[in-house]
């Protein structure tokens, strides 16, 4: 029997944090679906401003009731600040983004009172144009999945929680109509069947074989792929996989300057 996944409309943080709820786009899908253990964890959310999907995923080392705590505080700085960073008109996304990992980078380092590594993958999509900022700090890589094949989104800076100074360029990437950006988190990396781990290498393998029709397929499709390599066995961390699917009628709404 297949273990249950939790879909990211449901409280995601399990104590102070709010409730993460998954924005609507007119023009793309997003799903996070996790499953916890009980040490760890993976911790996201997301904030729809002004046409942009701002978002992040993170996994803070540490004991799960610490990393709550620390969860709390970096919702916080995320949502207020992201909301002042990405309000304003015109915007360079780039350096928004920049600036908002830098924020949270700090706040975590405060939060914690002491260095606590936390691999971080930070984005933002723009629904009309289906332009992809993002920042990967010391994360999995990204997997961008269009007609070209599949590109990694590789780490382009350190993972946060280790430098108070440290800082991260954001890079550019284009989600064509119908292609899709998965972001899976270390635990479901590293799940593993007796001396065997899953690997990044079958995450690449999965999307590319996979037939799926939104966001929620393709997370739900990875998860299950887990589910099936680890023989329903109990991991040892969270294992979490975040994806973006741009529709088919986003092609439409750019030739008409607008959305579908």
């Amino acid at each position: 029997m297949k273990l249950p996944f939790r879909q990211a409309t449901v409280q995601r943080f399990l104590r102070k944090p709010e409730a993460c709820v998954v924005p609507s786009l007119q023009t793309a899908s997003i799903a996070a679906l996790y499953r916890a253990a009980r040490v760890g964890g993976d911790f996201f959310d997301f904030q729809a401003i002004q046409g942009r999907l701002v978002f992040f995923l993170i996994d803070i080392a540490g004991k799960r009731e610490e990393a709550l705590d620390i969860a709390a505080g970096l919702q916080q700085v995320f949502r207020t600040e992201g909301i002042k960073l990405f309000a304003g008109s015109p915007l360079n996304e780039a350096d928004a983004l920049s600036d908002l990992t830098i924020l949270v980078n700090r706040a975590l380092l405060q939060l914690a009172n002491c260095v606590r590594y936390a691999p971080a993958f930070l984005g933002c999509y723009e629904e009309d144009l289906g332009t992809l900022f993002y920042i990967n700090a010391g994360h999995t890589p990204g997997l961008l999945k269009d007609r070209d094949g599949i590109t990694k989104l590789e780490a382009c800076g350190l993972p946060l929680g280790l430098f108070s100074h440290a800082t991260h360029d954001a890079q550019m990437s284009v989600l064509e109509p119908s292609a899709a950006l998965l972001i899976v988190s270390k635990g479901l990396v590293e799940s593993r069947y007796g001396h065997k781990e899953f690997g990044l290498e079958r995450v690449r393998e999965n999307l590319e074989k996979m037939d799926f029709k939104n966001a929620n397929e393709l997370s739900s499709g990875i998860l299950d792929a887990v589910q099936e390599f680890t023989r329903n066995t109990s991991g040892q961390n969270d294992i979490t996989a975040l994806s973006i699917m741009r529709s088919a009628a986003a092609a439409l709404a750019a030739t008409n300057g607008g959305r579908a």
